[in-house]
């Protein structure tokens, strides 16, 4: 079999998703040639498609010792640190692969994506316009322009873009769900669901429609749009305007505690807002595994939610029961200790709600929810035996439920602003 032949069967086999074949193939055209370059890049990208990131880049940095002026190797280097989650290192060689070829719409189009992640809409407009100048109808080109419209409040520009790109490929998953999530966030759920069951019934294993269509269910629900159009809102902000946020409705929750506790005239209408923010606070923590528990009794629903996400609704589950057997005990029996477990319950589920959410330091906050439920039941068997209801573990566990909120939202933030 002549080399082109082979470079021919190995593309097919990339195509075919046959990437073990491609693989062994490429291994034995290497082995007669060690220092092909182009062999190396195929390597790479096969192992990037199994999700092999070290040893693409391995393999890719190898390539690109032998070969620093192929802007090609910088492309893929920039795809394999995207799923690495390494945003800042993407965005560098993509734009070493474009000062290589100023002229290819695929590096263009890759940079203006990397930039709609980083949350520069405006930038990644811009350079998505570069890429379709070059290639009018480049696909990731098309869904990040129509995706940085939206952030950038032009929906009409946004769905008249997507629109064309469905008309360039009314079968493309991921266009299809982009287009849901964009009516997701402009409100429109039930629309969104249509796209993302298209998106899913070409590509059936597309989390990014998955996790489209999970939203566009709950988001049935009334009071979970409300929750929606709030996670959109911060989501779309940087992270130095997210904390602005935060601290600024801390600052305001404090002040108005404050405020109260000086004028007794005022308690009366300064108590019920102060629990009002209290409870709004709390229930953007807790309402998306209480949805999902709900989901469990959707035949679909249940099928999109992970097995993480089912653990962390059965958690918020348990700690909301603990709750109300708590609160039920302390008001028949008049015992003031049951209230420690009422307290436990309540508090519980905050942690347990957001245990399992995205970050690279996966276990930290996993590991944080079960040191806060053991201190928590320490504390409850210590009041049970005598001590007062604010004995020094209670204490702890109370500092550790402060201390959840500020460390989660810091990991949270941060992951999604890279």
């Amino acid at each position: 079999m002549t080399a082109n032949n082979s470079l021919s069967k190995v593309d097919i086999l990339i195509k075919q998703k046959k990437f073990t074949a491609a693989e062994t193939m490429l291994k034995d055209m290497l082995a007669m040639d060690s220092g092909d370059v182009h062999l190396q890049s195929l390597l790479a990208e096969v192992h990037l498609q199994q999700d092999k990131f070290d040893t693409a880049r391995s393999i890719i940095d190898n390539a690109i010792g032998r070969s620093p002026d192929a802007p090609h190797l910088f492309y893929i280097r920039s795809r394999i640190a995207i799923q690495e989650d390494n945003l800042r290192e993407a965005e560098n060689d993509i734009r070493q692969a474009v000062a290589l070829d100023p002229y290819d719409a695929d590096y263009f189009a890759l940079l203006a994506n990397i930039l709609l992640a980083r949350k520069q809409y405006q930038e990644a407009l811009e350079t998505a316009g570069a890429a379709l100048s070059i290639d009018a109808e480049n696909l990731l080109a098309l869904n990040t322009r129509s995706t940085a419209l939206i952030k950038l409040n032009k929906p009409e520009e946004s769905f008249a873009t997507i629109e064309g790109a469905l008309r360039e490929d009314p079968n493309n998953a991921y266009t299809h769900a982009n287009y849901g999530w964009s009516l997701l966030e402009q409100g429109n759920h039930k629309k969104a669901l249509e796209h993302f069951k298209e998106s899913l019934q070409n590509d059936p294993g597309s989390e990014y429609a998955q996790s489209g269509m999970l939203e566009a269910l709950k988001a049935g629900n009334p009071v979970y749009r409300i929750f929606l159009k709030y996670a959109f809102w911060i989501s779309n902000l940087t992270a130095r305007y997210q904390w602005g946020v935060i601290i600024g409705f801390y600052l305001g929750f404090r002040g108005l505690r404050v405020l109260a506790q000086r004028n007794e005239a005022l308690q009366p209408y300064l108590t019920p807002l102060i629990v009002a923010l209290a409870l709004i606070a709390f229930s953007t923590w807790i309402i998306n595994p209480i949805s999902n528990l709900f989901l469990r009794f959707n035949k679909y629903g249940q099928l999109l939610l992970s097995r993480k996400e089912k653990m962390s609704s059965n958690f918020v589950a348990i700690s909301f029961l603990v709750f109300i057997i708590g609160a039920l005990c302390y008001f028949i029996m008049s015992d003031e200790r049951f209230l420690s477990v009422a307290l436990f319950g309540f508090a519980m589920m905050l942690p347990f709600s957001a245990m399992f959410a995205p970050s690279k330091k996966k276990n930290a906050l996993p590991v944080y929810a079960v040191l806060m439920a053991i201190t928590g039941i320490i504390a409850i068997i210590k009041t049970f035996a005598g001590a007062s209801l604010l004995n020094p573990t209670a204490v702890m566990f109370l500092i550790g439920f402060i201390g959840f909120q500020w460390i989660a939202n810091y990991m949270l933030i941060k992951e999604g602003n890279q």
